[in-house]
């Protein structure tokens, strides 16, 4: 007898400050589409969203938090009002279509240039610590990584101000909610792990120093728009971007246990490295875990079925095959085979690689 149950990545879910159709969430990814000038987001983002919002959740691609955040060319921000009008119309087509979406609060730290940030400003980090043997894409081309700039205790302070009015800006702009970006090396896991983070201040010298500007972080923007409105992503013991966590099962432990008690609307769970972070940290966050695999290859329906059977999340995320596939959900539902992404055209452009990719329903007519 074949097992004709349901995918559990099919069924809804009802949690305490989500309720989803489904347990498929879009994880974030940065497409490079916006106006490099303004920060506003193309015409071509509300489509973009829209053509996905059958995803139980979308979160959408970082956003800066401040001028010093941008990672590179076409990056949006949220901290203008021109941004947070650019904004509006996304939110309302994703909403039109009957989707939801938060919005990813991003400071990226040293993974940015000086030809990126305006008027060549150094990048800003928790300490002066170099990325040797790795190159970043700039609109120049990919340049070497330049030493950053320590941020001093009051500019440290001033980016969680930073990330809690992005916070605002999001509500404002019609987003259901926002993500905090504490993964992949940016800022947030630069003050947590021990390589980049070398500071004496209040923001450093011990865990507790190191955990204190991811929850300051985490406080502000839930006190700025509601814990029911903000979730927090994290890669423990992830090398991107040449993080070295060299006690990750330390220091996220004692990250949840800092941050749990707020109420946040999901934890965004990255596993990647040798720390089973699932496992380790599922029993310690009492509300929604969103599962996400980072792998060399996008992850698989089964495996995101697996994560969900064994109990290890509530929602699962998946990134690079809503690239090319924006009704993912329904390809599941149906069985149907999984279009292949076009990878050079991921970053940067216009609509070719970004809203040209046909549902099941489109390409059959």
């Amino acid at each position: 007898m074949s097992d004709r149950r349901p995918s559990p990545l099919l069924l809804p879910y009802e949690g305490e400050h989500l309720r989803l159709p489904n347990r498929i969430a879009m994880a974030p990814m940065t497409r490079g589409r916006a106006d490099d000038v303004t920060g506003v987001p193309s015409p071509l983002t509300a489509t973009y969203y829209a053509q996905r919002a059958g995803a139980g959740l979308i979160v959408s691609e970082g956003i800066w938090s401040d001028r010093l955040g941008k990672a590179g060319p076409g990056i949006p921000g949220l901290v203008t009002e021109e941004q947070v009008a650019g904004w509006r119309p996304v939110t309302e087509a994703v909403h039109a279509a009957g989707g939801r979406i938060f919005a990813q609060l991003w400071h990226v730290g040293r993974m940015t240039h000086p030809v990126t940030l305006p008027d060549g400003e150094v990048p800003v980090a928790p300490s002066a610590v170099r990325i040797t043997g790795e190159s970043i894409y700039t609109r120049n081309g990919r340049l070497d990584h330049v030493t950053p700039r320590p941020m001093t205790t009051a500019e440290a302070e001033a980016a969680v101000a930073a990330f809690a009015a992005e916070a605002r800006n999001a509500i404002r702009a019609g987003f259901d909610g926002v993500e905090v970006h504490g993964a992949n090396g940016y800022l947030v896991q630069q003050f947590l792990a021990e390589n980049t983070n070398r500071r004496t201040d209040r923001f450093g010298g011990s865990l507790n120093g190191r955990l204190r500007f991811a929850v300051e972080v985490v406080e502000a923007v839930a006190d700025a728009v509601g814990p029911e409105r903000v979730g927090l992503r994290i890669s423990p013991d992830n090398p991107e971007n040449k993080i070295a966590e060299e006690t990750p099962r330390e220091t996220y432990r004692a990250l949840l246990g800092a941050v749990a008690p707020l109420g946040l609307a999901y934890l965004h769970v990255i596993e990647r490295g040798a720390y089973g972070a699932l496992a380790d940290l599922r029993p310690l966050w009492p509300g929604t875990l969103i599962g996400n695999f980072n792998g060399p290859e996008p992850t698989s329906r089964q495996a995101g079925e697996e994560v969900l059977d064994a109990g290890l999340a509530d929602v699962f995320s998946f990134g690079r095959l809503f690239i090319s596939n924006p009704d993912l959900p329904a390809r599941f539902a149906t069985g149907a085979p999984l279009a292949p992404r076009a990878e050079h055209l991921e970053y940067g452009g216009g609509a070719e690689g970004y809203i040209d990719y046909p549902s099941l329903e489109a390409a059959s007519r």
